[in-house]
């Protein structure tokens, strides 16, 4: 019933806009104040039973010490998105940041299902968190101001509409009276909920849009006490470290762990459905101890192809005809074949690994009453319950998921197997559930263990008429389904997954004949999200290529971008915004050359221009000048953050990241032969954020797309070199 019900959430993830449901109120009297949560209406789950404890049927719960505690129904992988959600509360609810605290929640689908996603699954991707949250915590935020007012006026005697809140101070002007939020919090409970909850004008905020509020959680971050599941420690805690399969879809055929229990420490060493877990006292004790197991595997049914292989048959499945359409305008065969010129170019992208500073972990213990409690980074959570179900044959009910911050994620955190989660719990079963376990992934384990970003091939064609107009483009994508199987096959439309063509199919430009087609492959190397998804490798085909057809015109990158973009305002408004920043058209120092690309995902729209000059062969990106339009920008110290980070990453991702297989096994296992970026490699960036009214989307993701695509115009106009075999370590030599 689960698999059903998230196939169809996922089916209408694509289409449905964000849902503006009503909302039921609902408040309660808790042992040290009060606690407010909103039902949406219709269309959703039946209101389930808190799983999580307390009063987490809620979204804000006020004590009397004057906390203000904030339950997320959205993971904070360091995105942010717990300072977001602080944010709308606190603008409605009239708190000061120094009394708010945020915590993670869970166990509620009716309270905490994404909104963006139509509300029936808690999952936090797509920089979909703003979007989710915009409604409904502002609500609860604006609930509570009316019924601490309401609270007080009873209190003091006067009408609750002299009642200010504000910077966590209730306060009466007339009669001189105030006080914090703790002394009305039991009183609150009780008060009446309001029928019409008014929400303050846009000409009353003092946090959303606010360019001096820094995150509420950086101090806690830079001192080393923010708490992540690595830190998590129990009385009498196990922990365990795994041996994996080396090839993937191998499986244990025997294994021998006699010289590995012989050590000191060592508790158990046990096959589970994902290989042998070593179990022992502390992590060092593990890992001494699983040097010692032997294991002989079953690779019958293994990958045994390596990465230049299966490479090697996506260049050749590129020239043939797609198996599915993705999109259609005009006649694109028919003005391809009368063009008077067409260009061609293939692309092509490598696997690349998540590569998150604190590698995968989770901590399972069974209670005494019997209810099994899982610590983690749990991106889904209520999905991770069923499978923690599933595999330790208890009730979902009795499983008690607890929503840890987290060392970076980039989507690996969204696994539609729950692979770390099943495995601590299953762990768990094997020992007879004799004392807390925490399973701690090494490194190696993280890269090796899979998932991956899928390799690509894009076969790329443009049509120009003879009067150098561009008539026809072809996109021919070939690659590995990241939906395919999993609880979101939904999104698969008559062949055609839309995480594989995003970005290419829904190509802006103005172009009368274009066509978009999808030839999907099979491997048992197994893929995922990689931050920003499929628009990883559609805005670096579909930006360089267009690049490749402007410089064939010699025209602007600029004004023939603009001239495409007719139809879509928002696109143009961050160009021109980028270029007007950047001082497109004036002169750069020798050597210095500009790129650019512009790209929409996620319903945000970045555009990005990079100065870069190439000196003894090493690409040096200077400075980049970003601009972004991401409907009301609520923490715009956030957004910048944001679009920094994804630069980082995006540039680290197409100048040196690369993962590798030789006969199936994966080659790289730490930092040293996988890339992401250096700080020393890091430009200047600037961000640029376009004013907007519209509601908020997300920033997560789309800084990564046009960074690569930027460099790599610029590149070729300081070099003459056309980089379309990725990472530019590897492409830049061959071009």
């Amino acid at each position: 019933m689960l698999v059903q019900k998230l196939n169809a959430m996922a089916a209408r993830a694509k289409t449905d806009p964000v849902s503006r449901r009503g909302f039921l109120l609902g408040a309660a009297a808790t042992s040290a104040g009060v606690a407010i949560g909103f039902r949406p209406l219709a269309g959703l789950a039946a209101t389930e039973p808190a799983k999580t404890g307390g009063d987490l049927a809620a979204y804000i719960a006020i004590s009397e010490d004057d906390t203000v505690t904030i339950y997320s129904s959205q993971f904070d992988m360091g995105q942010g998105s717990y300072h977001g959600i602080a944010t709308l509360v606190l603008e409605e609810l009239g708190a000061d940041w120094r009394q708010v605290r945020v915590e993670g929640a869970s166990g509620n689908l009716a309270h905490y299902g994404n909104m963006a996603w139509g509300g029936g699954f808690q999952g936090s991707g797509g920089s979909t968190s703003m979007t989710s949250s915009w409604d409904r915590y502002r609500k609860a935020g604006a609930a509570g101001r009316m019924m601490l007012a309401e609270a007080a006026a009873r209190e003091w005697g006067v009408p609750a509409s002299e009642i200010a809140v504000e910077k966590g101070v209730v306060a009466h002007a007339g009669s001189g009276k105030s006080s914090g939020f703790g002394a009305f919090a039991k009183a609150a409970a009780g008060v009446s909920i309001p029928d019409d909850i008014k929400l303050k004008d846009r000409s009353e905020w003092t946090e959303i849009g606010n360019e001096g509020t820094k995150r509420y959680d950086r101090v806690g971050k830079t001192r080393g006490a923010q708490d992540f599941t690595i830190d998590v420690k129990l009385p009498g805690m196990l922990t365990a470290v795994m041996i994996h399969p080396p090839k993937f879809g191998a499986k244990v055929a025997s294994f021998d762990a006699a010289d590995a229990k012989a050590v000191k420490g060592v508790s158990d060493v046990v096959a589970i459905h994902r290989g042998v877990a070593v179990v022992a006292k502390d992590m060092w004790t593990a890992l001494k101890a699983r040097d010692l197991v032997t294991v002989e595997w079953d690779e019958s049914e293994a990958e045994t192809r390596g990465s230049a292989e299966i490479m090697a048959a996506y260049n050749d499945l590129a020239v043939k005809a797609p198996m599915a359409v993705a999109r259609k305008d005009g006649d694109p065969e028919g003005a391809m074949a009368s063009a008077a010129k067409v260009i061609e170019a293939s692309y092509e992208f490598p696997y690349l690994a998540h590569a998150a500073m604190e590698p995968l972990n989770a901590v399972a213990a069974m209670n005494a009453d019997g209810v099994l409690e899982i610590w983690g980074g749990h991106q889904m959570p209520d999905y991770y319950q069923q499978m923690a179900s599933k595999t330790a044959d208890i009730p979902p009910e009795n499983i008690r998921m607890h929503v840890m911050k987290t060392g970076g994620g980039f989507g690996r955190r969204a696994t539609p197997d729950a692979d770390v989660i099943t495995e601590v719990t299953a762990i768990g079963k094997a020992i007879g559930w004799k004392a807390p376990v925490k399973l701690q992934w090494t490194r190696e384990n993280d890269m090796r263990g899979g998932r991956y970003r899928p390799a690509y091939v894009h076969r790329m064609r443009a049509g120009l008429d003879a009067d150098g107009k561009l008539v026809a483009w072809d996109n021919h994508i070939v690659g590995q389904s990241i939906v395919a199987n999993t609880l979101f096959s939904g999104l698969i439309k008559d062949g055609v997954d839309a995480t594989s063509v995003e970005g290419s199919s829904t190509l802006p430009y103005a172009i009368p004949n274009l066509g978009v087609g999808l030839t999907t492959t099979e491997s048992k190397v197994p893929v995922l999200w990689w931050r920003s998804v499929g628009s990883t490798h559609t805005a670096y085909a579909t930006e360089v290529f267009l690049d490749e057809v402007i410089a064939e015109i010699g025209a602007d990158q600029v004004q023939f971008r603009l001239d495409l973009l007719k139809d879509h305002p928002r696109h143009a408004g961050v160009l021109k915004l980028a270029a007007e920043e950047a001082g497109w058209g004036t002169p750069l120092p020798d050597g210095h050359h500009w790129g650019v690309a512009v790209h929409e995902s996620f319903h945000s729209y970045v555009a990005e221009i990079a100065e870069v000059s190439v000196e003894d062969g090493e690409v040096i990106v200077h400075r980049v000048v970003a601009a972004v339009d991401v409907g009301t920008p609520i923490n715009p110290d956030v957004i910048r953050a944001q679009v920094e980070g994804g630069i980082g990453f995006g540039l680290g991702s197409v100048l040196q990241e690369e993962l590798t297989l030789t006969d199936g096994e994966v080659d790289q296992g730490n930092y040293d032969g996988y890339l992401p970026l250096r700080i020393d490699r890091m430009p200047k960036v600037e961000v640029h954020i376009v004013p907007s009214t519209e509601p908020p989307t997300g920033i997560g993701e789309p800084g990564v797309p046009p960074i690569g695509p930027a460099v790599a115009n610029a590149v070729f106009r300081a070099s003459g070199k056309r980089v379309r075999t990725l990472p530019f370590e590897k492409g830049f030599k061959s071009a």
